[in-house]
């Protein structure tokens, strides 16, 4: 019902809804770059509910472009489906759009925009991924080299440990634009987009509740609320309050997310100040929707790189069958996985919605005391 067969679909959706429920509309345009069917590029804000408040709850969709499909699809639901009238909510729909419209994870530059939210004048050094870059892109996508370059990766991960591989693969570098999870050499366009957003949509409050949605991580079709920080030490509490048992945190280990930086919430917590006096409290998260497993996930990922790294044309075969890859890993068409995600967005989504309405010290709305 919720989910879009395209990016155009979902925009069109996603704008038709908000105005229904009479949000303040804003969009943001990605001047100079479209569609594959020629069509505007744009990262679109709604804001619904009460017009300020002591609390807001954010909602964030496509950070990774073609796992948009999903967020999309959840914040369509809530538009259509909830009302928490005392509670502004601001929508961030295909923060990403070039991604979600030509299903990339990455943006127009190869940049893994949640790993380009950092200071671009003290960029960390090459932290491994280095030693895997041509494993991770071989000289051909069904032939010798990429038999070649597996077994190289395969040795690398005996050597060692699958964990450490992954960490290095998916923490995010800078050394290797043509590679994976690449996190740019200054800030990109939706980097500054989020920045703006930000500052327009979410000073003033107290409280601010920030789901990230994505896809491709953890038990398929679970939701998985990913700890993604907050400035004041309380924050990892909080969020355990309010997500319960399921919450897991990269930093910790719990997570099917090893620790990144430069991520979104990372960009949040500066513009509102820090933790600084004044500043609010922030409770953020990532929920994960479930796919495949890691290695089947990260060979899409692989595919989809090699394909948009060749300069040679590439058979229509190669890549329909690459794009079948990256379409199971992120965007299944699988109607019980939908199901399961839009019912554990939804879940996901009412207890940050419940929660930040709730003041510190106070566990109920009718304002009895924390014993």
């Amino acid at each position: 019902m919720y989910f879009c067969a395209d990016y155009a679909e979902a925009r069109q959706r996603f704008l038709e809804a908000a105005r229904e429920r009479g949000a303040q509309v804003e969009s943001f345009v990605l001047d100079g770059l479209t569609g594959p069917a020629g069509e505007e590029l744009g990262t679109d804000v709604a804001r619904i509910g009460a017009e300020r408040g002591p609390a807001v709850l954010v909602l964030v969709s496509g950070t990774h472009g073609t796992e948009g499909f999903a967020g999309s699809a959840c914040q369509l639901r809530v538009l259509r489906e909830t009302s928490w009238p005392d509670l502004p909510i601001v929508f961030v729909h295909a923060l990403n759009p070039f991604g979600f419209a030509h299903h990339r994870r990455v943006n127009e530059d190869n940049i893994d925009i949640n790993r380009n939210f950092l200071d671009h004048d003290q960029l960390p050094p090459d932290r491994g991924y280095g030693e895997l870059h041509d494993s991770l892109l071989p000289g051909d996508w069904e032939g010798p080299a990429h038999a070649e370059a597996d077994a190289a990766l395969f040795a690398h991960a005996d050597r060692l440990g699958l964990r450490a591989v992954q960490q290095r693969i998916t923490g995010g570098q800078y050394t290797h634009p043509g590679g994976l999870f690449y996190g740019g050499a200054a800030p990109c366009w939706s980097n500054r987009t989020w920045r703006r957003i930000i500052r327009r949509y979410l000073t003033g409050y107290a409280r601010v509740a920030y789901i990230d949605l994505h896809t491709g991580l953890g038990a398929r079709g679970a939701a998985e609320p990913i700890f993604r920080g907050g400035p004041d030490p309380d924050a990892p509490r909080r969020a355990r309050a309010w997500y319960g048992e399921a919450l897991t945190d990269s930093d910790e280990g719990t997570s099917s997310s090893t620790p990144i930086g430069g991520n979104s919430a990372r960009a949040l917590a500066q513009e509102l100040g820090d933790g600084q006096p004044g500043s609010p409290q922030i409770t953020a998260i990532t929920c994960e929707f479930g796919t495949q497993d890691g290695l089947t996930v990260l060979r899409a990922l692989q595919a989809d790189n090699w394909l948009w790294q060749q300069r040679a044309p590439v058979d229509d075969t190669v890549r329909a069958r690459i794009a079948g890859l990256v379409g199971d890993a992120f965007n299944p068409d699988d109607e019980g996985w939908r199901t399961n995600i839009l019912d554990g967005g939804l879940a996901t989504i009412t207890r940050a919605a419940t929660s930040v309405r709730i003041p510190l010290g106070v566990d109920s709305l009718d304002g009895d005391a924390v014993i």
